[in-house]
């Protein structure tokens, strides 16, 4: 039976850290953006939930990569923290990106203009594949 249980500390090592990088990751983007997602969401607005869902699922893609790809468990930790960071300014590209349009990516999420919110959903869904394919060697 203890044969069974062998990988059950490593398991829970990189499961219990990925958890914690995921929810750091949603503090600290709930917190990055002008917008406050969790208001505007429980407020029923789809452009908000969609945006903040798109960039989960962005930071997500690539830890689930560093997860599967590294070679040990700080490895997969530093590949964390670089999904992380990339998942931030992907945001912020984005938002660069709309204002020189004259556009401000917030104030469309915060009115519900959903093609705002996909948009940004898209692309950092976009950007995650990029950079879980980026950590693949």
């Amino acid at each position: 039976m203890v044969n069974y249980l062998y990988g059950l500390p490593s398991f829970l090592a990189y499961l219990v850290t990925a958890i914690v990088l995921l929810a750091a990751f949603m503090y600290c983007y709930s917190r990055i953006t002008p917008h406050n997602e969790w208001a505007l969401i429980r407020a029923g607005n789809a452009a908000a939930a969609s945006a903040y869902g798109g960039s989960i699922l962005g930071f997500t893609i690539p830890l689930y990569g560093a997860m599967a790809h590294s070679i040990n468990f700080i490895d997969f930790v530093l590949w964390g923290v670089v999904a992380f960071i990339v998942q931030l300014a992907t945001f912020f590209a984005v938002k660069l990106f709309l204002r020189k349009q004259g556009e401000s990516l917030s104030q469309h999420i915060t009115e519900g203009h959903q093609a705002y919110g996909i948009l940004m959903a898209s692309v950092a869904v976009a950007v995650g594949l990029l950079n879980a394919a980026s950590m693949t060697w």
